[in-house]
């Protein structure tokens, strides 16, 4: 299998693609979670949840007409990168930080990222640690697929992890203990973390994985469902048991607490058994992108 060559790379031309994906992710709401939002707020029975709804699309299209921000937190950037085998990662990595810093520059992200010892703020958002970068190989030698999430503090505030069994809450070493660990981390959370909320969970794992796996789950679309036909059907149990909550938009009542539940599962140790729960606002800020490797110019976009 050929590898890129290395001197073929356009640092320039790879900077200006990936500082359009972090655009589109952080102005764009995906049409999937706009469309659930439209849905919720002509259903909605509690005006105060209509009223929000509305609000919440009218939002979404002014940020997609002007090209800012969908909200205030532009949030941690987190991105999954498939690289061919051998592609030369280090120059990849120069250039999604320098996407990053004009990124900011322009606006399309605020200056979000605070030193974790004295406390200063990053001007143009590159540090240890931000952003979040996730190389994986891939089979494919012809492009090199981004898919890039933005989230918010207030709602990875709202993430959480248990441990099972939990005495605290009735939860067992067993599937039904994995749904009640959900039901309570919506009911948890109430309006914070800005619902209507979207879950992405993991069974299993340890606990770093668990975060990790969770929070990837989020990539997905509302109206997959997973390959796995017992997860599958609790996905759809948990969304609509989650949302006889009367929750609703930002904790104010209403039908429309979740509009997505999102379940996946890794091999854990007899000891340990997680269930992570990594939970998104309203605006789940995700999109992908496919480079092609000899330009560095985008191929396709699916979001």
């Amino acid at each position: 299998m050929a590898a890129i060559k290395q001197q073929s790379f356009n640092e320039e031309a790879w900077s200006a693609s990936i500082l359009e994906l972090i655009r589109r992710a952080s102005t764009i709401l995906p049409d999937d979670v706009l469309s659930a939002l439209r849905d919720a707020g002509a259903n909605a029975e509690v005006p105060r949840a209509a009223t929000i709804l509305a609000s919440l699309c009218r939002n979404a299209d002014i940020a997609r007409a002007n090209s800012t921000p969908l909200c205030q937190d532009t949030g941690t950037l987190t991105f999954w990168v498939e690289t061919p085998y051998d592609f030369p990662r280090s120059k990849l990595r120069r250039a999604i930080h320098a996407a990053v810093a004009e990124a900011t520059r322009r606006g399309y992200l605020r200056q979000n990222t605070i030193l974790p010892v004295d406390g200063a703020s990053v001007a143009d958002n590159v540090a240890d640690g931000a952003p979040t970068i996730h190389f994986e190989e891939s089979e494919e030698v012809e492009f090199v697929r981004f898919s890039l999430l933005l989230k918010g503090g207030g709602c990875e505030n709202m993430s959480t992890q248990y441990s099972l069994p939990d005495a605290t809450i009735g939860a067992a070493r067993d599937l039904q203990g994995v749904r009640t660990c959900v039901l309570h981390a919506v009911w948890r959370a109430q309006g914070m973390g800005c619902a209507p909320g979207i879950l992405g969970v993991c069974i299993g794992g340890d606990r770093a994985e668990g975060y990790a796996r969770a929070k990837r789950q989020l990539l997905r679309p509302l109206d997959d469902s997973s390959p796995d036909q017992v997860l599958a059907e609790m996905e759809r149990r948990l969304l609509a048991e989650a949302n006889t909550l009367e929750i609703g938009p930002m904790g104010l009542g209403g039908k429309t607490t979740l509009l997505g539940v999102k379940l996946c599962g890794s091999a854990r140790l007899p000891a340990s058994f997680f269930v992570t729960v990594a939970y998104s606002c309203w605006a789940c800020r995700r999109a992908t992108m496919v480079i092609d490797v000899e330009t560095g110019l985008e191929k396709e976009v699916r979001r």
